[in-house]
């Protein structure tokens, strides 16, 4: 496993939304479970994200981790809190689990790193104006 968090992050609305189009009812059925549960209460948002992180390390499901790695960022969690809770999860779960700690950091180097351009094709007339 080599982990493409670029790739993941292309292709998820399109794999999902497939799966969206065959069965509607499990997407929608989903999404009011995750939005009923995934809001503040005894538990932070920043709290339940990093959960849901660990997991999905634990239980080896690479989408469940790029998602819950933006999910936590976005919940306000920093890479060094999310690392940790990946940490928790490899200590739970033992060697296989930590074969997917390298996905997490794969995750968040997606998100520190600034979206690069394509390359210019001067040959096509994308070269620097005079």
């Amino acid at each position: 496993m080599i982990p493409n968090a670029p790739e993941f992050f292309q292709s998820w609305p399109g794999v999902n939304g497939a799966m969206k189009a065959r069965a509607p009812e499990i997407s929608k059925a989903f999404g009011q479970f995750f939005q009923g549960l995934m809001k503040e209460g005894a538990l932070s948002v920043k709290q339940k994200e990093l959960i849901a992180l660990g997991i999905g390390v634990a239980v080896r499901c690479e989408p469940c981790i790029y998602l819950h790695v933006e999910k936590s960022l976005h919940a306000g969690a920093t890479p060094a809190e999310i690392m940790e809770a990946a940490g928790v999860a490899v200590m739970m779960g033992g060697g296989p689990v930590s074969t997917y700690a390298p996905v997490v950091a794969a995750a968040l180097d997606h998100f520190e790193k600034p979206p690069q351009a394509p390359p210019v094709d001067a040959a096509a007339g994308g070269g620097a104006q005079p």
